[in-house]
């Protein structure tokens, strides 16, 4: 068994209000996120529809983890469950799996209902997650406003969730005032800035899947893109050939970022568990645990296309120099200010990834927080302790889900004939100002290997 450091047991949420000041010790922000809980709605038609079902879990999921009050669902009508996710045979089954409570939750409760129609606010924090065609978002409870109707693409339901769980936490912590009183949304279809959520963007229907994917660390951004694989319809999950690469296992804190992660998990290889999971959906597994960087080569007979969840420099410049036709690199804030920060790469592109991640920002310094400072006085941690604990990223995991829908729509878009964005830049504070540039290369000679919907 290893002997886990605080800085592998602190929830990376909690400790954003180490770092921004909020709270003058570990006891202070974990009792502040003790408060902060959530009630879930769903009514009796979209229970019983997978798409639904599939915004109520991600919903679930990422809540649980930031929501440490707890997370309660009501009503829950008899449904089976439609969602292709391993978590049991009913929609009631696989909520308590994921950590939420079924019952009415207290008064002054932020609520967020899943779909449904405009309805009077049930408390002061009251939003709807709606999705149509490949685009999602939130809106007010009473808002009439909603996407324009179209066949759903399977991963605007997690947009929607995650960006519903992220309304909300800016809602409790106070971050931003009108949260919850405006609508939110992002087409994934058209990301551009000029692009409208809410309106028809002709996407066409989800037809093509991908056959083979390579993962590249499994932790906040690498489980997001398996839970966002496991929503896809496939008709033959075994289809799907999965290289899932990491050289790392699970410590206490990387559930609190993780969406497929538990304390059961505990001491266990990122690869092994992932593996699992991904098999208990059905696809097929390859694992690789081997630091990634110059040295590695792809084999011809492995997938050409990679999604890249890794949080350092130095793997990130390898990214175009090891076999790969095409990568989707996603990129999270570490600091207090900006871990709802996104930043997506396609490879190759206009600059070499060497060039790209180049000259890499360090992280905020906050070791003089009352926090560490009161850390090091007390001696429950040496000098050594402190700043291992300080350099430790910020992370929530609704902002891993935005990003993985992000990263995975550009594969999709590219079976789909679609735009590839070279770059998607943005803040989960403010989406609408959010910056993005087209690849310049054309990719419509390229086949990453595809099944049929």
């Amino acid at each position: 068994m290893t002997a886990f450091t605080p800085a592998d047991k602190l929830h990376r949420l909690v400790k954003q209000a180490l770092d921004s000041g909020a709270a003058a010790s570990i006891a202070e922000a974990e009792a502040l996120f003790a408060g902060y809980r959530l009630a879930l709605r769903i009514d009796k038609e979209a229970a019983q529809d997978r798409h639904h079902q599939a915004a109520l879990l991600t919903a679930v999921a990422l809540a649980r983890r930031v929501f440490l009050g707890g997370v309660s669902v009501a009503p829950l009508p008899d449904a089976p469950l439609a969602v292709p996710l391993p978590f049991g045979a009913t929609l009631a089954e696989a909520i308590v799996r994921l950590g939420a409570s079924i019952g009415e939750p207290g008064a002054g409760t932020p609520v967020i209902e899943i779909g449904a129609a405009p309805s009077a606010r049930r408390a002061p924090f009251h939003v709807r997650a709606v999705f149509a065609g490949w685009r999602g978002g939130i809106v007010p409870a009473p808002a009439e406003t909603a996407p324009a109707p179209a066949p759903v693409m399977a991963l605007a339901p997690m947009l929607a969730a995650a960006l519903a769980v992220n309304e909300a936490f800016l809602y409790v912590s106070g971050h931003l005032g009108v949260a919850g009183r405006r609508a939110v949304g992002l087409s994934l279809w058209d990301p551009a800035p000029a692009s409208d959520w809410l309106g028809n963007v002709n996407e066409p229907g989800l037809s093509l899947l991908p056959s083979r994917l390579w993962l590249i660390g499994l932790g906040h951004l690498g489980q997001a893109y398996l839970w966002a694989l496991g929503l896809l319809p496939f008709a033959h999950p075994q289809d799907l050939g999965l290289v899932l690469q990491d050289i790392d296992i699970i410590t206490p804190s990387t559930e609190s970022t993780s969406i497929l992660s538990d304390s059961t998990l505990t001491n266990v290889k990122k690869t092994r568990a992932m593996a699992a999971w991904a098999e208990r959906r059905g696809f097929s597994t390859v694992i690789h645990e081997r630091l990634f960087d110059s040295s590695f080569r792809r084999q011809n007979s492995e997938p050409t296309v990679a999604l890249c969840g890794l949080d350092n420099a130095l793997g990130r410049q390898a990214l175009d120099q090891v076999g790969f036709d095409f990568v989707v690199e996603a990129g999270l804030g570490r600091g207090h200010r900006d871990f709802r920060a996104v930043r997506l790469h396609t490879l190759p592109a206009s600059r070499p990834a060497a060039e790209i991640w180049r000259g890499v920002q360090g992280d905020d310094q906050v070791e003089d927080r009352a926090a560490y400072k009161d850390m090091l006085a007390r001696g429950a941690l040496d000098r050594c302790g402190v700043t291992l604990l300080a350099g430790k990223a910020v992370g929530a995991p609704f902002v891993g889900a935005v990003a993985a829908t992000l990263a995975l729509s550009e594969v999709l878009r590219l079976l789909h004939g679609g735009s590839i964005y070279e770059l998607i830049d943005l803040d989960l504070n403010a989406i609408e100002y959010r910056n993005t540039v087209l690849a310049q290369r054309d990719f419509s000679a390229f086949n990453p290997g595809y099944v049929v919907v």
